[in-house]
């Protein structure tokens, strides 16, 4: 099994970053409120947190609202959310042209040494027409879409969690199985023209452990998505369960993959998943906290980074009092970053 298409790609993920430094279960996309900001002069953005060697926007949405807040006099709450603000989150570039929102990124990110990190979000027939529903006009649009995100990266470091929910879609059964064929071949096309790039790595999503409770049927798919040739897959996109369940889980996965890596989102599952309510368990749930800060020095050897993808204070969608998926929700990350642990 080849993993890896050129010799850079075949250095291990803490290598290459300390390098250039030197759905209906995950709500994951950001949805039609989400914009993507631009960079800021170098060394405006606070300093990564240790073994977190990724860009942080200096004007995120996290960052504009401590100066709102500040404005207003809430100093206390604006300090509080420092705790999202000044760390490294990953951007959902959108629109049918995904490339000046992503050079705006990977500028910011070369001038201070730092690597890029991006969510890939267009397929076709996305989360199945609800909450995060829209992508790419059918496979020609799709190829076009990756071409650009793809180019706008070029030889600059950067880190991609490719497409959450595509795979889990597939195996759960909503994605329609007419479309299983196409989603296949377009998820495999795109972590070949993301490959091709000397710098980026690419991580391609599988659900969680709440979602898709079998891990071992998750193989196949995975494979026939081309994981194999990505540098390993991503769980717990824009989910809560927590670091232990999706390690055990991951290593399942990844023993089934033939000792694939993986990534995990710890943005939002520091309190765990809400254990009632189920079915919308996933949405907007009430109680929740940040997890594990990002970083790239896991203490696993199959865990290759603990990432923030799921941007905390995006909404998951119209449910308990929350706006569209993705837009920008300064309560509920106020009430994630007021929970935290140190």
């Amino acid at each position: 099994m080849s993993r890896y298409r050129t010799l850079l790609a075949a250095v291990p993920l803490t290598a290459l970053l300390v390098t250039a430094v030197a759905g209906c279960s995950s709500g994951a996309g950001p949805g039609e409120g989400s914009v993507v900001r631009g960079s800021a002069p170098a060394g405006s953005a606070p300093a990564p947190a240790p073994g977190a060697p990724f860009w942080v926007d200096p004007e995120s949405d996290a960052a504009r609202q401590i100066k709102l807040w500040q404005g207003q006099g809430r100093t206390a709450d604006a300090q509080v959310l420092r705790r999202i603000a000044e760390r490294p989150v990953a951007i959902w570039p959108s629109g049918d042209d995904p490339r000046p929102g992503i050079r705006k990124a990977v500028e910011g990110a070369v001038k201070e040494k730092r690597t890029s990190l991006f969510v890939a979000y267009d397929i076709p027939h996305r989360d199945c027409g609800k909450y995060s529903a829209g992508g790419a006009n059918g496979a020609e649009g799709y190829r076009a879409w990756f071409g650009m995100f793809a180019e706008a990266i070029g030889d600059a470091p950067a880190l991609v969690v490719l497409e959450p929910d595509a795979v889990a879609h597939v195996v759960d059964g909503c994605t329609t199985p007419e479309h299983h064929d196409e989603r296949y071949q377009l998820l495999g096309e795109a972590i070949e023209r993301l490959k091709r790039l000397p710098r980026t790595k690419v991580y391609l999503d599988a659900g969680n452990p709440s979602w898709i409770p079998d891990p071992h049927s998750l193989v196949e798919p995975l494979r026939r998505a081309g994981v194999e040739q990505a540098d390993g897959f991503a769980l717990n996109v824009s989910n809560f369960q927590t670091n232990a369940a999706v390690r055990a889980y991951g290593a399942k996965v990844s023993q089934g993959l033939g000792g694939k890596h993986f990534v995990m989102d710890t943005s939002r599952n520091g309190e765990g998943p809400l254990l009632d309510d189920r079915d919308q368990a996933w949405c907007n749930p009430p109680g929740r906290s940040l997890g594990a800060p990002p970083s790239v020095s896991t203490g696993d050897p199959l865990v290759d980074a603990y990432l923030w993808i799921k941007r905390p204070g995006d909404s998951d969608g119209p449910c308990r009092g929350g706006p569209s998926a993705g837009t920008w929700w300064p309560e509920y990350a106020l009430g994630l970053a007021r929970r935290a642990r140190p």
